[in-house]
């Protein structure tokens, strides 16, 4: 059962953004304006939080989050940045642009919000208020659209809250969005860069840019995993085992509840969640993943995870991860 907040309507004072970068830094989710839409924003570097957003918005899927950054200097601390990328960057930042980049070596954006990928999505944003709240804050903040699932995106508070009331901590409300259209992102990844989602920044400005046409997601062989787009997502090397009851030999073991007794040993086992907590398990997925995958299992055994909640997205990456391929 999701638990009902109480949703404080802050305005854009300094007082105001001083409390939701408060909120931020201790794990809360603001509700933030930028000069697209506004976001729901939560500590990027806590998968706890993280998970906060897929809960508030009902998201049926792990898909990866825009990391929101003050600048540039913050902003390559988190990803590596090619030639295209640093100057599609000194171009349009701050801006309406988002870039996907390979992660860095001191990148602290977790794995949730990564979708467990080695890549990372990457925004400077325009809106004075946001620069502040992310100034303030002093760590990438994940921020995807304001608004459940499936909905329409949110330009205004009172949009926020007819949707998050009661889900969500605060929204900061600084009038309505100046742009009202998702940032354009751009996947500098190998090869020319690509583009994943049309947006604020038009597609020939960016061209001009680079000097070279794009490459559109749907020529590529293999698109970059990206904000709002289906694609296949990080995989174990092990295959995965889904409904498990327990381990078989040979096997490690990802558990949710309590432990199952008897059974063969595992190679190595962990538990999404002693408790049952569903938000305890998103946060934990895909460290947890990789962690048993480096032990060299012939295989991961999973165990039944509810279907309700944020469980349904959990049971969507795990169906993934356990797909042939």
């Amino acid at each position: 059962m999701r638990q009902q907040r109480i949703t404080r309507h802050l305005d854009a004072s300094e007082a105001g953004i001083a409390e939701a970068a408060a909120l931020l830094r201790e794990g809360g989710l603001v509700a933030l304006p930028t000069e697209t839409v506004y976001g729901l924003g939560a500590d990027a570097t806590s998968g706890a939080a993280v998970a906060g957003i897929y809960a508030a918005k009902e998201r049926p899927s792990f898909n990866p989050l825009i990391a929101h950054l003050p600048d540039l200097a913050a902003a390559r601390r988190q990803g590596l940045f090619d030639a295209n990328a640093l100057a599609l960057a000194r171009a349009f930042w701050p801006g309406p642009l988002t870039l996907v980049v390979p992660v860095s070596g001191g990148c602290t954006v977790c794995d949730l919000a990564r979708a467990g990928l080695d890549t990372v999505a990457l925004r400077v944003p325009s809106h004075k208020v946001a620069q502040t709240v992310l100034a303030q804050a002093g760590r990438p903040i994940a921020a995807p659209s304001a608004n459940r699932s499936g909905r329409i995106s949110a330009t205004s508070a009172a949009h926020v809250l007819a949707d998050l009331d009661g889900r969500i901590d605060a929204v900061l409300d600084a009038g309505p969005s100046e742009v009202g259209l998702e940032s354009t992102i751009i996947a500098c990844l190998v090869g020319a860069p690509r583009l994943l989602r049309p947006g604020g920044i038009p597609r020939a400005a960016i061209e001009g840019v680079i000097g070279r046409a794009l490459v559109l997601a749907g020529e590529a062989g293999n698109a970059p995993i990206a904000p709002g787009l289906l694609a296949s997502h990080y995989a174990p090397k092990a295959g995965v085992r889904l409904e498990a009851a327990g381990p078989e030999a040979g096997e490690a073991w990802l558990g949710f509840g309590p432990e199952p007794v008897g059974g063969p040993p595992a190679i190595a086992a962990l538990n999404l969640s002693p408790a049952g907590d569903l938000a305890e398990a998103a946060a934990n997925l895909f460290g947890h993943l990789r962690r048993l995958d480096a032990a060299g299992p012939a295989g991961i055994a999973v165990a039944p995870i509810p279907d309700h909640g944020l469980g349904e997205a959990i049971n969507d990456r795990l169906r993934r991860a356990a797909a042939p391929r």
